[in-house]
């Protein structure tokens, strides 16, 4: 008999739908005429997951008796007894009663496989028993009942429910998940948005890996070696050298961009010779794993050998390689390590090849300005070795009785008439070739030296400088300008090849400055430092003369520092490097940048300076304005009611005197909440609040907080089992109190609901309303002070309500988001930490006034 075949619908959370797909799932089997029961169906009171489960076979449940109450199992012997082709088992993580067969449904599961009987069942994510910790971790809620991870991942089939989190708590919000007494403290604790996020991310990545070791275990049954590109693995080479972070940075982004992993190899020589590399190394990999990657370390023979084996192993579809240090000679030498991982990577694997940088990003110094030659000093001396190799291996090879290829014919005699042509034109050819090697100076000695051993050796009277022949003067003397016109020509042309590149390099320094000057928060040290690294100097300061002040540096600066002027009273300070010599045109233009950005920074700190004037300003008018209308108007009504009271020309009742002496307090009441704000205001401005922190119950703060409000506007659900917070009971209060009084106010006489549960080390506190909300692009601009400006006559306060709260928040450790309401509404989300064994302290308020 072959063993069933297991199917397991995955899902983040609960209500994501996996029942449902598993009963719709049955009526498909069934359609195709297979024969379906289903073993056990929660439907939790949901009619929905009823009616779904209409026209299939149900199996009685068991009834089992623990402690005196009567719980209902799934029947596995009766399933077994009826053998069908297909059992729907849902809840596959369930804890049985004590009394059944089997500890856990999982185990109902693997004996109905056994019989032969496929089975489709569901499971959360948050059940896998290896994803305990990091479940508890973002939900603070420790799963009692799991499933050993081996158990799903041995399933034939795992296909996953998904739904986006906001949808989910839609469908919570309306009931088609729990019961309505159940919605809020589900919204407020397990079902927030970043739980619903992390756990579906969670769900994504497992199934993600259980598909790679199927792929992987289908390649191995096929001998298939080549890698498959199903998802993308970068490789990156880490040595230890320099510029090694800005390679791994590179190949995080790439990694990044595809969505794929990234994984850092460092391959130790067999001869251990790249043991000096260990303490960069070390630096890199920490930055490697900062972002996301894994690190490995190989050993093996060669570099190349050790990053293709690697990479084999990992399957990756990228390798990242820094751009090679090594000389010319010690590659021909040694080989190229980029040549050979570009031989054995094959079509499967792409190679990138990262060209090396300076730490800040530039290009280097600049190219030196040309000076008389622009050949170096070696290239000079390669050039008059050329020169006196030259000259004597055309003297000893086409000599008068020397060799094979002597002047035969001057052997008996006199030289024949054309005896000077083929000499003067190989040392033609040797002058033109010493001119490009070593410049002007070896070509024009070569030249020189040419001609008068020419002279000696090939003309009549031969051993001396005289010429008998007109021609052969002649001959020489056109020879010696040709040599002289090639030597300059020569060198011209490498002048203006320099030149180029130093103008090249001229403009994309200017161009690159320029650029950053407008978004750099420092314009004078971007200046500086550009300076000082385009002309590799020690250091490089921006000096006030006249208040000796150093607005900006790069480096160190000595006494021996060049001094070029900038600008009246500032001076530019150039220490080590280079001299400066035919750099002028180019230090013009950077003092210009220099002067640029002196006015810009002068310009953004009066422009921050206005900011603030006007700021303060706007804060003024906008006081007055609103104080102009919240005190006169509580003002006037405590007038107009104590007039009342004290009038004789009126006969008052009781009931009246009661009705104004009620006003008074009410309008007193509303006159010092207004004084309150505004003094915890001024102080949040001014800095002066300090917390005292201690352990402290919630329910003691919020019961206070919404004393005064009418009772049927505001309900309470703060139990008083949850953990005590740390936090300042006093603070704390005036917080909650101005978060329902805004919520009482937009809520438009619905009831605002005052909930809080703990999730993880935090207690969350949520005030609900079911007002207008609050627009996502607005959210952030309701925490700033004086929201309702001018002398509006709708509303009341002066805005500062969220303001203060999320001010005191702050100050106190705790956070203050906006969050929707499921329906319609705000949600304001305030997260406490809850007190630990450690006591801090914090003084108390400072400069209060009365």
């Amino acid at each position: 008999m072959s063993r069933g075949r297991l199917r397991v619908y995955l899902g983040a959370a609960p209500g994501v739908g996996k029942t449902v797909e598993m009963l719709q799932e049955g009526h498909r089997l069934h359609a195709e005429g297979a024969d379906v029961v289903i073993g056990l169906l929660e439907t939790h009171g949901r009619a929905g997951t009823a009616a779904e489960a209409e026209g299939l076979e149900l199996v009685p449940r068991r009834t089992v008796v623990h402690r005196g109450r009567t719980f209902t199992e799934m029947d596995t012997a009766a399933v077994l007894a009826r053998r069908p082709d297909v059992a729907l088992v849902d809840e596959l993580a369930h804890t049985n009663v004590p009394g059944c067969a089997t500890v856990r449904r999982h185990e109902d599961v693997a004996a109905l496989l056994e019989a032969g009987i496929d089975v489709i069942t569901t499971l959360n994510v948050q059940h896998l028993a290896g994803l305990q910790d990091v479940v508890e971790a973002i939900t603070g809620i420790r799963q009692a009942e799991t499933v050993p991870d081996e158990v799903v991942r041995a399933a034939d089939e795992i296909e996953l429910v998904d739904l986006p989190p906001e949808v989910l708590r839609q469908r919570l919000a309306a009931g088609k998940v729990y019961p309505a007494d159940r919605v809020d403290a589900a919204l407020t604790n397990f079902f927030r948005p970043g739980n619903l996020g992390a756990l579906r991310e969670i769900a994504l990545t497992w199934l993600a890996d259980r598909v790679e070791e199927d792929l992987s275990d289908y390649r191995q049954r096929h001998g298939i070696s080549d890698t498959w590109e199903t998802r993308e693995r970068i490789v990156v080479a880490m040595t230890g050298a320099d510029g090694g972070d800005r390679l791994v940075r590179r190949a995080a982004r790439m990694a990044g961009r595809g969505r794929g992993e990234l994984v850092g190899v460092h391959v130790a020589l067999a001869d251990g010779l790249s043991a000096a590399a260990a303490p960069r190394l070390e630096g890199h990999r920490a930055l490697l794993e900062q972002l996301g990657g894994r690190f490995r370390e190989v050993v093996a023979d060669t570099v190349a050998d050790g990053l293709l084996a690697a990479a084999r192993a990992e399957e990756a579809t990228q390798i990242v390689l820094g751009a090679t240090r090594r000389g010319r000679l010690a590659e021909l030498l040694g080989g190229s390590v980029i040549q050979q991982v570009l031989r054995g990577a094959g079509r499967s694997m792409d190679v990138h090849v990262i060209p090396h940088e300076d730490a800040d990003g530039g290009e280097g110094p600049l190219p030196r300005a040309p000076r008389l030659s622009v050949i170096g000093a070696r290239r000079r001396a390669w050039g008059f070795a050329l020169a006196v190799v030259g000259i004597g291996t055309i003297t000893g090879v086409l000599a008068p009785d020397a060799g094979p290829f002597g002047l035969a014919a001057a052997r008996a005699g006199p030289l024949a008439p054309d005896a000077l042509t083929t000499p003067l034109l190989l040392h033609l050819g040797l002058t033109a070739l010493v001119a490009v090697v070593g410049g002007i100076w070896p070509a024009l000695t070569c030249a020189a030296a040419s001609m008068v051993t020419a002279n000696a050796v090939f003309t009549e009277p031969r051993g001396t400088l005289a010429v008998d022949a007109g021609t052969d003067l002649v001959s020489l003397t056109v020879f010696l300008l040709i040599g002289v016109l090639t030597s300059v020509l020569a060198d011209l042309v490498a002048r203006r090849a320099a030149e180029t590149a130093r103008a090249r390099a001229e403009v994309r320094a200017l161009t690159r400055l320029a650029t950053a000057i407008p978004g750099a928060d420092d314009p004078l040290e971007l200046v500086v430092h550009e300076v000082r690294r385009l002309f590799d100097l020690v250091g490089v300061a921006l000096v006030d003369t006249t208040g000796g002040q150093v607005l900006a540096s790069s480096g160190t600066v000595d006494g021996t520092a060049d001094v070029v002027a900038v600008g009246e009273g500032l001076q530019l300070q150039l220490a080590g490097g280079r001299r400066l010599v035919g750099d002028g045109r180019l230090m013009a233009a950077l003092v210009a940048q220099v002067a640029t950005a002196t006015t810009r920074t002068s310009l953004q700190a009066t422009r921050v300076a206005l900011e603030e004037v006007t700021a303060s300003h706007a804060l003024r008018t906008a006081l007055l304005s609103a104080v102009s209308h919240d005190l006169r108007t509580p003002l006037a009504a405590i007038v107009a009611s104590a007039s009342s009271l004290v009038a004789t020309d009126v006969a008052l009742t009781d009931a009246l005197v009661r009705e104004f002496g009620g006003a008074i307090v009410a309008d007193a009441g509303r006159l010092d909440r207004l004084i309150t704000n505004l003094l915890d205001m001024s102080r949040l401005e001014a800095g002066v609040t300090r917390p005292t922190l201690q352990a402290t119950g919630l329910d003691e703060v919020v019961a206070p907080a919404v004393d005064g409000l009418e009772p049927l506007s505001v309900e309470v659900d703060v139990p008083a089992s949850l953990p005590e917070v740390w936090t300042d009971p006093v603070l704390l209060e005036r917080v909650v109190a101005n978060l329902v009084d805004n919520a009482v106010r937009a809520a438009g006489g619905s009831v605002v609901r005052v909930l809080a549960g703990p999730v993880g080390d935090a207690v969350l506190l949520r005030v609900v309303d079911r007002g207008p909300g609050i627009p996502v692009d607005q959210r952030e601009a309701v925490f700033r002070p004086f929201q309702r400006l001018g002398d509006a006559p709708s509303g009341r306060g002066v805005g500062l309500g969220l303001a203060i709260a999320r001010g005191l928040s702050a100050a106190m450790g705790c956070t203050l988001e906006v969050e929707d309401t499921p329906g319609g509404g705000t949600t304001m989300v305030l997260t406490v930490p809850v007190a630990g064994t450690g006591v801090r302290s914090v003084p108390a308020l400072v400069g209060e006034g009365p």
